[in-house]
């Protein structure tokens, strides 16, 4: 039995808050926040949405799209770092209950923005151990309320939105998840992190950003390159490579040092900016609404975030 990634489906806030907001509010300009990022805008949740909501909304879409019902899915995963609540309960399990789903295990994954490739490798595991048949991955962030905005170095960087995707059991080898490799180093903690520790402190982003680029830069590198090698995949093997959309520097950065072509890379983070473990499968539903995504296209996914975190995943699109 194989697993295949079977749908994806997103959800965007409504507000796009724009490089002018910050300009208005500190010392910065478009230019110097366009140059160090590449981003333009980003979406922001309103007050009232929590990150269940935006996974609910990314959810139902993958659902639908996946053709299958609610009664299907045995499993719920949501990778998130800014859940509803601080410990309990999982935001899976208010995913769950707000999908009318009830007797099933949900649960949550901490793993930053590496967050939606570590839930698609625990997906492929319970999917070919065979005990479990349709898995919702969801990767959602409410970012804007974990981000300092007084904080120059890192408030533009971040944005809030939900990607969702149903992964399902195969018989057919052809549709089958190729490889993923997911790894960590606690050593790296210092780079990237929130360190509140109570719900009734302030719990914002930190991170030191020159450090960051650098590792992060030459580890999706090699990430990709042992994969690759693994798998015996050659450049034009690959139809879109998605990586985890941090920064535009980062993702040029990489992209030149793998030598893909334009049109093989996915880019978005000019217009959502970096929403962590949402990042990817958001970028994975921009392209299939465009059309550049169609039934076998082969992906290749690569992301990086606190822990420090990292993983890679090569698959093919098995949707409609």
């Amino acid at each position: 039995m194989y697993a295949s990634f079977k749908s994806i489906g997103a959800y965007i806030p409504k507000e796009i808050r724009t490089n002018q907001w910050f300009v208005d509010r500190m010392d910065t300009s478009d230019e110097w926040i366009t140059k160090r990022t590449g981003i333009s805008e980003r979406r922001i949740a309103s007050e009232n949405e929590n990150t269940s909501d935006l996974g609910y909304e990314a959810s139902k879409i993958a659902i639908k799209r996946a053709q299958i019902n609610v009664e299907d899915i045995d499993l719920i995963i949501c990778a998130t770092i800014s859940p509803d609540y601080l410990c309990m309960p999982s935001t899976a399990c208010l995913i769950a209950e707000k999908l009318g789903i009830r007797n099933i295990m949900a649960l949550d994954i901490s793993a930053a923005c590496t967050g939606f490739v570590y839930a698609l490798q625990t997906a492929q595991a319970f999917i070919q151990s065979g005990m479990k048949k349709n898995v919702l991955i969801i990767g959602a962030e409410k970012l804007s309320s974990i981000v300092d905005y007084s904080d120059r170095t890192t408030c533009m960087l971040f944005g809030d939105g939900a990607g969702a995707a149903i992964i399902s059991a195969t018989e057919d080898k052809s549709e089958a998840i190729v490889d993923i490799q997911c790894s960590a180093d606690g050593s790296l903690q210092d780079l990237l992190l929130t360190p509140g520790i109570t719900s009734a402190e302030p719990s914002f982003m930190q991170m030191k950003g020159n450090e960051t680029f650098k590792i992060a830069v030459r580890t999706l590198t090699s990430d990709v390159q042992k994969i690759m090698e693994k798998n015996n995949f050659k450049n034009e093997d690959i139809d879109l490579f998605i990586p985890h959309q941090a920064n535009y520097r980062i993702i040029k950065a990489v992209g030149d040092a793998l030598k893909f072509e334009d049109e093989q890379k996915v880019v978005t983070v000019a217009k959502y900016g970096n929403t962590s473990s949402a990042s990817i499968p958001m970028a994975i539903n921009d392209v299939y609404e465009s059309g550049r995504l169609k039934s076998g296209d082969m992906m290749l996914l690569d992301a990086f975030g606190g822990g420090l975190t990292w993983g890679s995943a090569l698959l093919p699109f098995s949707g409609k």
